[in-house]
């Protein structure tokens, strides 16, 4: 059994430890006080069990609280004043310094929390230990002169999440819609350099990697770009390089229009060919300012097209995209694997729904792919339409930015829709599994506690508004000055773009299904609870609402992808309340609305049921179905898709795509636990534990992480229930 200290590294528990730290405080009361050698050994084994039955590494401050409750149990009240005496001059004595252990943890690969935190960086690497070291010191900045003392106490006891507190010190957002058409049509600058509109469609494309990388290394979300952006580009080079074969058939005598046109779309192909591989490689490949490939999504929606030629270019490019990452990319031994980047969306439209469509082919290519490599997700344009209207009362069908954050409808001055050149202020979120549970199933006690939450994060997300507030343009030219976000001058402010619905704040919500289940002991599959927490997801945006008319600052409701926080809250609502069968008797709570990886039930009704909850989240969601391996049975890969599109905005399949280096099995890596109690990742055919050794991929909250998960997200892979 391993024990997590204070600055995240994890070490072997030591019962002994114990024992001694009991018998210090012993000896400073009076002797009359004192307890024998034997409770103080029974206290040490006592505490020892009970973290045993947490399964999963306890904390310090967690083991000491324990160590407390079983003084207190046997009536040794002044040895109990002592011990948390003792405890409080040693916090003294911490808080003089707050950052390097955790530094020395992080470069010494010690800092187990840490190096978990997220599923797409490598610990070990040194761009990413210096992201994490200058991460903790953003977060001592934030905690002792950024943030209020009460915003900062609600984040370290697990009522709400103020993400991405690493990057708070700096003036840095969310995420946001890259708006690639301005800048490859009219021009950009990167570091310093005039980048002039492409020429060529594979010019374009590289471009477009630079531009991703900027983007990345200047705000800390995800972002998303679109194909449609590119596909003018197609007919550029189809022109180029038609007037190229034409010169070269004329040198020998040939002027056969067909020859021509044949040779022509040949060679159009291989530069298609050549500039999506450029944008796959490139984003695999590049590391950004925080030690990790960008967070990027790219769109593919034929709707978007200008006129029936362009369509029929993005068709290419779509088709190219589609057959590249069903390809896969080699690993260090040579082997085609998933990978994680970039992420993929394709729009389920009429013009690619139905057999008969004209591009039904490029739908029967992606559920291939999807049965393959985990992408592309899906877009109902129908289902979109009905959801995302404007004030002008039209329906917009657009891409989320990242994984699942959503923009709200937005008309400009002029009267026309805009999405691209958008972004998202930042989010807290607000664990309802808190709520529900310091209610005590008594529901005016609930609504009572819940407006306290709500003003609680409503106090937090305006910390993120007022932090952007004054943001010079320079502090990223790519995004404020050259076209990402907008085109501002030198030392003008982003202030306009925070207001009147241009950017959006996120209020965040994490584990209805255990809010639900612990006020009225449903299911969110049950009517009683349905209703329950659609009444709740109701009251939240009735808040969003209220925020969004008294500031004119656009507030909007989303369902967080709990990563590393899933894990943290589990264990602040087991500290706080113990274990509650079916809310806290796991080391995770549930992404959003999402229902429970346990529950058995159906893939269709899954994803009928979540659309309910799915149109009251519209700051961001995504619901997923868990499938086996589907590459035999497309046809039920199709049948999903088609169902997507007429019940969901927006959904997923999860499947498994692993590979062993040691033995080459090609299947799924199992999650088992080692002689320590942790969950470890295990080949099943030659037992490798090794994960340097081994390619795993799982969805963990939108995007394919890749194997660095911690512990309460490993116990949530590992309970995942196949819904098809």
């Amino acid at each position: 059994m391993k024990l997590i200290k204070r600055n995240g590294s994890e070490v072997i528990f030591d019962r002994d430890k114990i024992a001694v730290a009991v018998a210090k405080a012993n000896e400073a009361v009076d002797e009359q006080y004192r307890i024998t050698n034997e409770d103080i050994e029974n206290i040490a084994l006592e505490v020892e069990r009970l973290c045993l039955t947490m399964v999963r590494s306890a904390g310090v401050e967690e083991i000491q609280d324990l160590v407390e409750k079983e003084i207190m149990k046997i009536g040794a009240f002044d040895l109990a004043k002592a011990y948390i005496t003792y405890r409080y001059k040693r916090e003294l004595i911490r808080k003089s310094n707050t950052t390097d252990d955790k530094i020395i943890s992080l470069i010494e690969c010690n800092n187990e929390e840490v190096k978990q935190e997220n599923a797409n960086k490598n610990p070990t690497v040194n761009s990413v230990q210096r992201d994490y070291m200058a991460g903790e010191v953003s977060k001592d900045i934030t905690r002792r002169l950024l943030l209020p003392e009460v915003i900062v106490k609600a984040h370290e006891e697990g009522l709400i999440h103020f993400h991405d507190a690493d990057y708070f010190a700096q003036h840095m957002h969310n995420c946001d819609l890259v708006n690639l058409e301005d800048m490859l049509q009219n021009g950009t600058v990167i570091s310093g350099t005039m980048i002039e509109k492409p020429h060529s469609f594979s010019t374009a494309c590289n471009i477009a990697t630079q531009i991703i990388a900027q983007v990345a290394s200047n705000q800390y979300g995800g972002q998303s770009i679109s194909l449609t952006h590119l596909a003018p580009f197609v007919n550029v080079s189809r022109e180029k390089i038609r007037k190229t074969v034409t010169a070269e058939l004329a040198d020998v005598g040939v002027t056969d229009e067909s020859a021509i046109a044949k040779i022509t779309e040949s060679r159009l192909r291989e530069e298609i060919r050549r500039g999506v591989q450029c944008i796959q490689y490139q984003v695999v490949t590049l590391l950004t300012t925080n030690g990790q490939a960008p967070f990027i999504t790219v769109f593919m929606y034929l709707g978007e097209a200008k006129n029936e030629q362009e369509k029929a270019d993005l068709a290419l490019i779509i088709e190219e995209t589609l057959l590249q990452r069903y390809k896969g990319v080699k690993n260090e031994a040579g082997v085609w694997i998933t990978p994680a980047f970039p992420k993929l969306i394709y729009v389920l439209e009429e013009q690619n729904v139905h057999p008969d469509s004209p591009y039904y082919y490029l739908t029967e290519l992606s559920a291939k792919c999807t049965a393959k490599r985990m992408v592309p997700d899906y877009i109902s344009e129908k289902i979109m339409l009905e959801s995302k209207i404007d004030k002008n009362g039209e329906g917009h069908c657009y891409t989320c930015m990242g994984c699942r954050s959503f923009l709200t409808p937005y008309v400009d001055e002029n009267g026309k829709p805009k999405y691209y050149g958008r972004f998202n202020q930042g989010v807290v979120t607000v664990n309802l599994v808190d709520i529900a549970l310091s209610a005590h199933k008594d529901m005016d006690k609930f609504w009572e506690v819940f407006d306290e939450r709500m003003e609680l994060c409503h106090r937090a997300l305006q910390c993120r508004h007022e932090r952007l507030t004054g943001t010079l343009s320079d502090a990223a030219p790519i995004l404020w000055q050259y076209g990402a976000l907008t085109r501002l001058k030198k030392g003008e402010t982003i202030d306009k773009y925070l207001h009147g619905g241009y950017s959006t704040l996120s209020l965040g919500y994490a584990g209805l299904w255990e809010c639900v289940y612990a006020l009225n002991g449903k299911k969110l599959t049950e009517r009683e609870g349905e209703e329950l927490g659609l009444e709740i997801m109701r009251k939240l945006n009735e808040y969003t609402a209220k925020w969004k008319a008294a500031e004119n600052i656009d507030y909007s409701l989303y369902g967080t992808p709990l990563e590393s926080t899933t894990y943290k809250f589990a264990k602040c609502l087991q500290n706080r309340f113990g274990i509650v069968k079916g809310v806290t008797d796991r080391n995770y709570i549930t992404n959003s609305y999402h229902i429970h990886v346990t529950e058995k039930i159906d893939a269709f009704a899954k994803l009928a049921l979540e659309a309910k909850f799915q149109k009251l989240s519209p700051g961001g969601a995504i619901s997923y179905i868990e499938v086996p391996d589907m590459q035999n049975n497309i046809d039920a890969v199709l049948g999903v898709m088609e169902f997507i599109y007429d019940n969901i905005m927006y959904a997923e399949l999860n499947t498994k795509s692993d590979y062993c280096q040691v033995c080459g099995y090609d299947g799924e890596i199992e999650i088992t636990n080692d002689d320590d109690g942790k969950l470890v990742w295990e080949c099943p055919n030659c037992h490798n534990r090794d994960q340097s050794k081994m390619n795993v991929a799982r969805r963990t909250c939108g995007y394919i992480g890749t194997q660095y998960w911690n512990q309460g997200r490993t116990q949530e892979i590992q309970e995942r229930v196949l819904h098809l």
